[in-house]
């Protein structure tokens, strides 16, 4: 991961300051009393659980720059470029490769809830890259300027074949005798320093894939179009538990988890969800409510409680339904989320409900078997805050949220 530029780190206080005085208004314009609640009963409006941005970057926060992300809404078109290098020379056609990508299509759909529509278009060219692919340096922190270099290459080397102004982003595919070429990262352009620029317009997104593409399968694109859309990696850069924090859960930890789908806080900052199917506690109060499935259209799908500036505990159910049809153990699924982490660090950490429970292959993670079941309860004595399960069906759970 690169340095934060200067420019992110910088005028973010106003937009916190802002967020506070809007909540206060929306919450003095409430009635005391919602229709259906009790007077046992408290809820605030769910910005009152956005979490702000502090570093600018990839993160849990609200605040995306879609000056430097792309918008995950509508259209998205990708063209994808196929290279070659002197040292690794294609020796088949472009159609196996695009064929074995090609799902990522419909995978967005299904992941996005149809709120993106990735248009995939293929340039059935092999463009030769003029130097050995062991001289682009394709290695773990590869660092911005040698990646750009690579995208340029590439970029320009298609222009008599595809007119790259006319897509938002572009999929560099090498061929499977690259070695060299090890790993996909995204790439997401630097305002200061423009690169590929094709009749007036920047190329700023893109996935320059590698041989682990072969392990993850093409949602390797999701995984790295999801940083694009500001998205941060939920599996540990350092620490030698990779997978400990969120387990199976969420393509942006491990790929291949049992439980791919996006955790809920993320399709409510991309926008996937609607504020209305988010409930909030930002101040003492106590509630209870009907979680439907994470990945089911309709329903609300978060209780969220705000635990300080950067910091929450969000609850949400997950059932054995489309891509976590294999999920490791079904339930209420609790985590804490703070949008200060940097991504690699554990900006989401999912909650265990059963410490101890043994692990099998499929579910090598303790917290793949972290969700919550009727008449088990989380507990945060330093926040005050407890999420009670106390029911459940096929296709949601009831929770009842307190913070003291």
């Amino acid at each position: 991961m690169r340095s934060i530029p200067e420019w992110l780190r910088t005028g973010r206080a106003g937009r916190w300051a802002g967020l506070a005085a809007a909540v206060a208004l929306a919450t003095a314009a409430l009635p005391l009393l919602a229709v259906g609640q009790t007077s046992a009963e408290h809820r605030d409006p769910s910005s009152a659980c956005e979490l702000p941005n502090p570093s600018g970057w990839t993160s849990e926060g609200h605040t995306t720059d879609y000056k430097q992300f792309q918008r995950p809404q509508g259209v998205t078109t990708a063209a994808m470029l196929f290279v070659d290098f002197p040292d690794a020379p294609a020796e088949e056609p472009t159609d196996g490769y695009y064929k074995f990508l090609a799902p990522a299509h419909d995978l967005m759909t299904q992941f996005s809830s149809g709120a993106v529509n990735l248009k995939i278009t293929p340039v059935k060219h092999w463009l030769h890259m003029s130097q050995p692919s062991t001289s682009y340096n394709f290695q773990r922190g590869i660092s911005w300027p040698e990646q750009a270099r690579y995208v340029k290459e590439a970029g320009e080397l298609a222009a008599p074949y595809v007119d790259l102004s006319k897509y938002d982003m572009v999929y560099i595919v090498p061929p499977r005798d690259a070695a060299a070429i090890t790993f996909s990262p995204a790439y997401v352009y630097d305002p200061a320093t423009p690169n590929l620029v094709v009749h007036g317009k920047e190329v700023k997104w893109g996935v320059t894939l590698g041989q682990d593409m072969y392990h993850w399968g093409p949602k390797v694109a999701l995984h790295e179009t999801g940083h694009t859309f500001g998205l941060p990696d939920l599996y540990a850069f350092s620490d030698s538990d990779v997978h400990g924090y969120v387990g199976g859960f969420d393509l942006m930890g491990n790929i291949t988890g049992d439980a791919p789908h996006h955790f809920g806080w993320e399709d409510w900052k991309v926008g996937w969800l609607a504020d209305r199917q988010v409930t909030c506690l930002a101040s003492p109060g106590k509630y209870s409510v009907r979680l439907s499935e994470v990945e089911s259209l309709g329903g609300t799908k978060l209780a969220v409680v705000r635990t300080g500036p950067t910091t929450a505990i969000v609850a949400e159910s997950r059932k054995p339904y489309g891509v976590d049809s294999a999920i490791c153990k079904s339930g209420v699924v609790i985590y804490k989320v703070d949008s200060a982490v940097a991504s690699g660090d554990g900006p989401i950490r999912v909650q265990n409900s059963s410490p101890g429970t043994p692990t099998t292959t499929a579910c090598d993670q303790p917290v793949d078997w972290g969700a919550y079941k009727p008449g088990q309860q989380f507990q945060d004595e330093e926040t005050g805050v407890t999420i009670a399960v106390t029911s459940t069906s096929s296709t949601g759970d009831v929770v009842t949220v307190t913070k003291s």
